[in-house]
């Protein structure tokens, strides 16, 4: 049936937009990579939710969904970090090394993908970092040093930062931190208080203080999520 192959279609255009990313961030264009995780993000979400609402799950849909989001959500971070790695003050001799780590986000995110797919744990909520959140938080790197907001461009443009951030962010891709996901059973407050929490202030901080938000929203979706699975 025609439906069956809806959400495909979707998946197919969040690879091409990670694509186009890729040859936008080699191009040193990282604003429009930036824009192309954005649209990426989108259109993963969307791939789901058709798949969700027209029952049309199948297993080529889970391998393609994997396979477009370790080009989109995995590859593509990994150029973004590894251009603003050149960008940054070069440390000689250590430049080489530290350069190229940018592509353990890359690694770790192929293990993330590779342990979902098998983990039946993640059905209603994530183990470890999800590699879209991770990317997100990467996208806002080349937003935030279009706007020169000097405060965090005095860690983005640190190559020890840089080397600090792809490991530790790797690190949580694969970690046993339990996540709440944003899949939706039903629409009911009571039943999804704390995702509405997150989705009405990341709004709230996004409006205030634009793409400089992001990593404020990433440590407000760990708060949340300690809050839903410890407390």
């Amino acid at each position: 049936m025609m439906k069956q192959h809806i959400p495909n279609t979707v998946t197919c255009l969040n690879l091409f937009s990670g694509c186009l990313g890729i040859v936008f961030a080699f191009n040193g264009e990282l604003h429009f990579a930036a824009y192309a995780i954005l649209i990426s993000a989108v259109l993963d979400f969307l791939d789901g939710m058709l798949a969700r609402w027209l029952k049309a799950y199948s297993e080529i849909g889970k391998q393609l969904d994997s396979l477009a989001d370790m080009v989109s959500f995995g590859v593509l971070p990994s150029v973004i970090i590894y251009q603003i790695f050149l960008l940054s003050p070069q440390t000689a001799p250590y430049s080489s090394f530290l350069n190229y780590s940018a592509f353990l986000i890359a690694v770790f995110s192929a293990l993330r993908l590779a342990k979902f797919n098998i983990d039946t744990r993640q059905t209603e909520n994530f183990i470890g970092l999800p590699t879209p959140a991770n990317s997100l938080l990467i996208a806002s790197f080349p937003i935030i040093m279009e706007q020169n907001n000097r405060f965090f461009m005095n860690y983005i443009m640190n190559p020890y930062f840089l080397f600090i951030f792809s490991l530790g962010m790797g690190l949580l891709l694969v970690s046993e931190i339990p996540l709440i996901s944003l899949k939706f059973k039903t629409l009911k407050f009571s039943e999804n208080l704390l995702r509405y929490a997150l989705i009405g202030s990341s709004l709230i901080l996004l409006i205030l203080f634009q793409f400089a938000a992001t990593p404020i929203i990433l440590c407000l979706y760990f708060l949340i999520s300690f809050i839903q699975f410890r407390i």
